[in-house]
């Protein structure tokens, strides 16, 4: 018998024994046709992987490509360099943006890997009410999104209140028709520090997994409770993996990248974490486990996650499992380096989408008919993004509340999709400390346009900016523009490749920190001020909000 490919003479990874064995692989049609000692099948095609270790293509099961301000096309161009195969993405960015016409034209781009997708099921993330976006996605768009074989699980369901406390609410009845049309779906879920019966009511709904930062205890309780975790890196600990290790939690966890920024993409994608997880500790042949076949079983992908009979032909060549070192990524058995990049084609509508008015000096001045005022203050966190909310009693003058005087930054959110014009203020605590500002569309997850500074005009040049390129990231010093991210389709995605993207957001972090700003993930620490389901002060063009109670929490008391 003739095969397309014969490797020979590789370690090939047993995921069902979890060791390497001395073996070959025939692979037929793109797919795996038998994995024995001495295969003696002829090839048209013969590879001596020469001792290297074989391992399966590494599967990301809770990620938004977005996340990288690009499309499947340039993200998977550079991310199956790195021996990512297969993603499931959840694509509620761009469903913010442009509701289920736009999730489709973004589901119909093309790339060299596998992206299936999640059902957006936050969109907006709270309700109308809170956040003004560019699409909803309801029941009837549920309804006709859940019969795409594409769609294979309920995105993070993140609305806590909705879920554990109103049975009536949008997403309890989404939660209601997947399992309804789709019985066998997994539900994901975003429940960030609840624990007892918050935890319990909200896997009660159905929701059985998390993907926000754990402890060795929320590990515990969660899997104990039926859960499945997935680790991103800010949960990447040796005291979490030693927790896996200890209670042989490995059937029940997953390695994920959830966002990765462009400029982080360039150097590695979700075979960064699984190297974090084997310098921490853990086992190599469990950490390729549940970086490959926790996630395919989780998602019921029963086509990949090991290098088996019937299984796609992803694999990755290590020339050292203990470093992680990648020597080479095949993907439906043809290596990376014979496949040409792709290019996305997305239509003009999204080119189009940032709709605002200009924004002048006066539009900024902050007036008060009292001689002082107590402000609700947002307080940014230099680790992660959660906030919290702090009172500061700010002077006025001349009938303008003197916030710069206090160290403050001042944040607008204006709304971008031209429905209600709707301009809201907050200050906050340990943003920048020089004059300048920050601004962008890319604002987690209604993405109106935000700006922030410390000083009028450049907030001015900042908001000005980001219109002349429908969406962006941009940074201006003393009124000049520092550093620019196009950000051209829908205000969240740039068309250029990952490697000129990536230069530009360096750029744009540098520019925060030169104006002061202090966090391990700058743009990203900016960009979920505006997400209303992280806690605990967030802000809409709807105004500032209890992430936990949903109230709206005034500009001063």
């Amino acid at each position: 018998m003739q095969v397309d490919t014969l490797i020979k003479n590789g370690q090939v990874f047993n995921t069902f024994s979890q060791k390497f064995e001395k073996k070959d692989i025939a692979i037929e049609s793109g797919k795996i046709l038998m994995v024995a000692k001495n295969l003696d099948f002829s090839a048209k095609k013969v590879i001596d992987a020469k001792d290297k270790y074989l391992i399966p293509g590494l599967i990301d099961s809770h990620m938004h490509i977005e996340s990288s301000m690009t499309d499947p096309a340039n993200f998977g161009n550079e991310a199956l360099k790195f021996g990512t195969t297969t993603v499931i993405a959840d694509a509620h960015e761009i469903s913010n943006v442009a509701g289920v016409k736009g999730l489709k034209d973004f589901m119909a781009q093309k790339s060299l890997i596998d992206v299936f997708y999640a059902l957006p099921s936050s969109v907006p993330s709270t309700k109308p009410d809170m956040e003004t976006t560019g699409g909803i996605i309801g029941l009837p768009e549920t309804k006709e999104m859940l019969q795409d074989p594409k769609i294979i699980c309920l995105g993070e369901a993140m609305n806590f209140k909705g879920i554990v406390s109103e049975p009536d609410s949008l997403i309890r009845k989404i939660i209601d028709l997947c399992k309804e049309m789709r019985p066998t779906m997994p539900l994901e879920g975003h429940c960030p520090q609840y624990s007892g019966l918050d935890l319990a009511k909200f896997a009660a709904s159905g929701i059985t997994s998390d993907h926000t930062y754990q402890t060795p205890d929320s590990i515990v309780e969660r899997i104990n409770n039926g859960m499945f975790i997935q680790f991103q890196k800010k949960s990447m600990s040796p005291e979490n993996m030693q927790t896996i290790i200890d209670n042989d939690f490995y059937e029940y966890a997953a390695f994920v990248t959830d966002d990765v920024m462009a400029d982080d993409l360039v150097n590695g994608h979700l075979n960064v974490i699984v190297k974090e997880a084997i310098d921490m500790g853990m086992p190599v042949e469990k950490a390729i486990y549940m970086a490959t076949y926790t996630p395919a079983r989780r998602m019921s992908l029963n086509d990949r996650g090991a290098i088996a009979p019937g299984r796609v032909a992803d694999l990755i060549f290590l020339n050292d499992p203990q470093k992680f070192e990648i020597d080479d990524v095949y993907k439906n058995g043809v290596s990376v380096n014979n496949l040409k990049p792709m290019q996305a084609q997305f239509p003009e509508y999204l080119k189009q989408s940032v709709h605002a008015k200009r924004i002048t000096k006066d539009d900024l001045l902050i007036k008060s008919n009292h001689e002082s005022e107590l402000a609700n203050v947002i307080e940014i966190n230099s680790k992660g993004t959660f906030t919290k909310k702090v009172q500061i009693r700010l002077q006025v003058k001349d009938g303008n509340v003197e916030w710069q005087a206090a160290g403050l930054s001042l944040l607008m959110i204006q709304e971008r999709y031209g429905k209600n014009g709707n301009v809201v203020f907050a200050f906050v605590k340990n943003a920048l400390n020089q004059k300048g500002a920050v601004g962008s569309t890319w604002a987690h997850d209604h993405h109106n346009l935000m700006v922030m500074g410390t000083d009028i005009d450049s907030m001015v040049k900042v908001q000005h900016q980001i219109l002349a390129d429908q969406g962006g990231y941009v940074i201006a010093k003393e009124g000049k523009i520092t550093a620019n991210a196009p950000l051209t389709i829908g205000g969240i995605i740039s068309e250029e490749p990952i490697e000129k993207l990536a230069l530009e957001l360096k750029a744009v972090r540098k520019g925060m920190q030169d104006l002061g700003y202090k966090n391990f993930n700058e743009i990203m620490s900016f960009s979920t001020i505006s997400l209303l389901v992280s806690p605990v002060l967030k802000i809409s063009d709807k105004g500032m909000f209890d992430v936990k109670t949903q109230i709206r929490v005034p500009l001063f008391e």
